[in-house]
């Protein structure tokens, strides 16, 4: 099979690999049939995930067809077409009984980090009965593989994290795939302002007609400051992943604010802390868990969500190299999603 190689810093190549096969009796072996790229994979080529070694199968988005699955596998079957959650989770351990998939004592974010991921025509998922989710019957499969990252982390890292409740303001610093997935589940809660922070004009158009209230480009804690008149938001979403945007967040807090941070960060951000005890400020990080999928995926069946509108590019799985070259020109590119079909 081919797939998208990870060969060090800066380094990646569509390639012919051996295909995977079951190695223990809950693995599940999957066809890929759309996928698509993440911020998290830039972040990898520019080597902010150390732990991803040169030879590694980036990816970890997908919907796929099962072609195999262990003997252990229950309640999936050849032919059914699934989602792939970004997290993989044996749903036993102590950490996956408290819902912290993300910390899976066997599993976690391993896709296309400390196994082969999910930009390839195969791979293998281990504890496939809990990582997997049929796909419902006429669930346009483009939207569902948004449900794989960006709409659980912008949900259970954003707006859950961030607590937003009936007529918060709400600032999201970046407006890129992760800030926009970020600012469509905010709105379940009801605030009162949703305010995006982005340099790019595009990004904040598209973040407009998602329903945000106000878009800033330039200053943006002086302008955020000023659009509350001086008191601050609520909610700061930080969904960009630099020292830069985390400070934004923090100094854009009202007293009694809460600071959610989405962004992979690769460096070390200046926490404000001499400033942010006395105002009462909660700050909370997290790596998303995806035990929202559920609810989520009935919501897009129930057209609650617009995720395909995040699609802003296609092409054929075998372009994926070309793909990548437009998503690290995001800004000129007008680029939010890549769609890789197979």
């Amino acid at each position: 099979m081919k797939a998208l190689v990870y060969e060090g810093v800066g380094q990646k190549a569509w390639k012919e690999k051996d295909r995977p096969a079951i190695e223990q009796t809950t693995d599940a072996i999957v066809r890929v049939t759309y996928t698509t790229i993440c911020g998290t994979d830039l972040h990898i080529l520019k080597g902010d995930v150390p732990a991803v070694t040169p030879g590694r199968t980036l990816g970890h988005e997908g919907i796929g067809v099962i072609k195999e699955v262990g003997g252990a596998v229950s309640g999936l079957a050849v032919g059914d077409q699934v989602l792939i959650s970004c997290i993989t989770s044996c749903g036993h351990c102590d950490y996956c009984k408290q819902g912290m998939y993300a910390h899976c004592r066997d599993g976690g974010w391993i896709l296309g980090h400390k196994i082969d991921g999910t930009q390839a025509e195969v791979v293998r998922i281990p504890h496939a009965a809990n990582s997997l989710y049929r796909l419902p019957p006429g669930l346009e499969p483009a939207a569902a593989l948004m449900l794989s990252d960006i709409l659980p982390t912008g949900h259970e890292i954003g707006a859950l994290n961030g607590e937003v409740s009936l007529g918060d303001t709400v600032a999201i610093v970046g407006s890129g795939p992760i800030g926009l997935a970020a600012l469509l589940t905010a709105r379940f809660y009801s605030p009162g302002r949703i305010i995006m922070v982005d340099p790019d004009e595009n990004r904040l158009a598209v973040a407009r007609q998602l329903g945000a209230t106000d878009t800033v480009s330039t200053d943006p804690v002086e302008t955020v400051m000023s659009l509350t008149d001086g008191e601050g938001v609520d909610v700061a979403m930080e969904a960009v992943g630099i020292p830069e945007t985390f400070d934004t967040c923090q100094r854009i807090l009202r007293p009694g604010g809460r600071l959610a941070n989405i962004g992979v960060h690769g460096r070390s951000v200046e926490l404000r802390l001499e400033e942010l005890w006395i105002k009462n400020v909660t700050v909370r990080t997290g790596l998303v868990n995806t035990n929202t999928i559920p609810v989520l995926m009935r919501f897009l069946e129930t057209g609650g969500i617009d995720a395909e509108s995040l699609i802003t590019h296609r092409f054929a799985l075998d372009e994926i190299e070309k793909a990548y070259e437009v998503f690290s020109r995001a800004a000129s590119e007008k680029a939010i999603k890549m769609l890789l079909t197979a």
